[in-house]
């Protein structure tokens, strides 16, 4: 559907201006607000790292292995799958063959790249 230009009134969208106008003018003068009520001062102790309360262990900037990010991006992935699924669940009655089809083809996908991490190690934990 087509708008013709006399029928556009771009005066419609003016409150959602001013609200973001308002938004940052309320977000910018907290800042700026808060930069000139803070104190000046800076102990020695607010210096340290902070480790649940334990007085620091090692370097604060030593490289930890981090053996879970793989899976927690295999959880996002596989996260995010889910999210599209859900929908096409709910309404699978009113769907079409197409769609059951469109559907099988993206769960095969993500069924190839499951098997790809598998075969790669992503998952086996002792290997590292």
């Amino acid at each position: 559907m087509m708008v013709r230009p006399d029928e556009y009134v771009p005066t419609n969208y003016l409150s959602v201006l001013i609200m973001v106008i308002v938004g940052f003018i309320f977000g910018l003068g907290g800042l700026i607000f808060g930069s000139f009520v803070r104190p000046r001062f800076y102990y020695k102790e607010k210096l340290v790292p902070y480790e649940c309360g334990n007085e620091p262990s090692g370097l604060p900037w030593q490289k930890i292995a981090i053996r879970y990010y793989p899976i927690a991006i295999l959880f996002a992935v596989f996260d995010v799958e889910l999210g599209l699924i859900y929908p096409w669940t709910v309404g699978f009655s009113g769907l079409t063959s197409t769609g059951f089809l469109v559907m099988i083809g993206f769960l095969l996908v993500l069924l190839l790249g499951l098997v790809y991490d598998l075969k790669k190690g992503i998952l086996d934990w002792h290997r590292r």
